[in-house]
């Protein structure tokens, strides 16, 4: 039953104040009916006693308060969910954006979505393969994790982000495999590369794209990857897919929430965010995983664009207590003209050890990722050594060392965006790397291994 006042009585900005309100609740959807009818929407913000702040999902120019009516429509912000909406491109508050019709719903779902039960949650262990080495050998990507990319600005993280979504699948698995792509804030060049690159690939068939543009409203920015979520939520835990989520840029969302926090005139916490950012961030961080008995799952990759190129910042520094693990790109390695530029010494996936191994990659992965991270870390030191000291202060061993790091993020790191690798192929170029050094240095590889796998003269 709708509750309509008359009691508009000042709209500063986006922001509106109903007077005279009884049973209003937050987040509840408003239509603000101008005289001529044409309807403006806004949700609920803050409800005070009988006075309540509504924020407008776009422009208030021309809306006369005192003939407007807001209309009070007693539920929270929905999205129509079906099946049909796989190959389908929609705007940050789920209306059509490629010039289809709009979907017929299977469903109404809150897009603020249901906690998942603890005690019913499964624990995530199967090998997602992303066909990018640095992400598949070195810091795995199991089926219902949330990892983060942490990118900076200028950095490739769209493009690796299209890589992903394309070529991304679980091995092993008769699911189906789906992708739900939200892209937060960006201009209408990227959201147009997205969609054209998903089209030209055929991915946009097993893909749900929500775009929301830069010069969209601040709250449709809040909305869109929890738009996003609740689209994933229904095709993972009723079609039983397993979905993965892309959300890029994480930092426009967290620009937006400030922006609506500052309009509220909260009191800010860290560098002007409202003080809620993490319990914010991890409403929607948690909306990843797999539950016991259900065939789909959700699996999450977060990236964001770290603000002057700062780890330590709100945003990535909450972001990496609520996930699990990074993956760190790099300025550096971007400038050698190695893309993807992922930096893998810092970057890390904390469930990496339990998606690899005999049955789900290969029986001979964990060791060689340690022997690689070791080796390709030693190496580094001995090519900062040598610019310090000069190439003739290394030893023998240092040089072949110094030696494996050029080659590694040569022919390792650097495989481009278009490149696909399957994990043998990962694990096996990584063996061809570690013939550079001495036998008698890859000491972190069982002997067994060594002698099934390590390429002979």
């Amino acid at each position: 039953m709708f509750k309509e006042y008359k009691t508009i009585r000042e709209v500063v900005g986006p922001l509106m104040l109903v007077d005279g309100v009884q049973g209003v609740t937050y987040n509840e959807l408003v239509d603000v009916v101008c005289s001529n009818g044409e309807i403006r929407r806004g949700k609920v913000l803050e409800v005070n006693r009988d006075k309540a702040v509504v924020q407008l999902f776009e422009n208030a120019q021309g809306l006369q308060i005192a003939t407007a009516k807001a209309r009070f429509t007693g539920h929270c912000q929905e999205l129509a969910v079906s099946r049909d909406m796989l190959g389908r491109v929609f705007d940050g508050m789920g209306n059509p954006r490629d010039g289809g019709e709009p979907v017929i719903p299977e469903k109404l779902l809150d897009i603020n979505g249901e906690p998942i039960n603890p005690a019913a949650r499964n624990y995530p262990d199967e090998f997602i393969q992303t066909g990018v080495s640095a992400i598949d050998g070195l810091n795995t990507l199991v089926r219902g994790q949330k990892l983060p990319v942490f990118s900076m600005s200028g950095l490739p993280h769209a493009e690796l982000a299209a890589q992903i979504a394309r070529q991304a699948k679980v091995r092993g698995s008769d699911g189906k495999f789906a992708v739900v792509f939200a892209a937060i804030g960006i201009t209408f060049e990227e959201a147009q590369y997205f969609v054209d690159d998903f089209k030209k690939t055929g991915a946009i068939e097993r893909t749900v794209l929500f775009t929301n543009l830069a010069n969209d409203p601040a709250v449709e920015r809040i909305a869109t990857p929890r738009m996003a979520l609740t689209c994933a939520e229904y095709l993972a835990f009723e079609c039983g897919m397993h979905v993965l989520v892309i959300l890029t840029d994480i930092t426009n969302y967290a620009e937006a929430l400030r922006e609506v926090s500052a309009a509220r005139r909260e009191v800010p916490g860290r560098r002007g965010y409202p003080g809620y950012l993490y319990t914010d961030l991890a409403t929607m961080y948690e909306r990843a995983g797999r539950i016991r008995g259900c065939e789909g799952s959700i699996t999450q990759i977060p990236i964001l664009t770290m603000p002057e190129d700062d780890k330590t910042h709100p945003i990535p520094d909450l972001t990496g207590y609520i996930t699990e693990g990074q993956i760190i790109l790099s300025r550096d390695l971007y400038k050698k003209g190695i893309n993807p530029p992922i930096d893998v010494l810092p970057s890390l996936s904390r469930l990496k050890d339990k998606g690899i191994g005999k049955d789900k990659t290969r029986e001979d992965h964990a060791d060689t990722m340690n022997q690689l991270f070791s080796a390709y870390a030693r190496g580094k030191e001995s090519k900062e050594l040598s610019a310090i000291l000069g190439e003739a202060a290394l030893s023998d061993t240092d040089k072949l060392y110094a030696k494996f790091a050029e080659e590694f993020e040569k022919l390792y790191l650097n495989q481009g965006f278009e490149k696909d690798r399957n994990i043998e192929e990962t694990l096996d170029l990584g063996w061809d790397l570690l013939k550079i050094l001495p036998v008698s240095e890859l000491k972190r590889i069982r002997k067994a291994y060594l002698e099934k796998y390590l390429p002979q003269e």
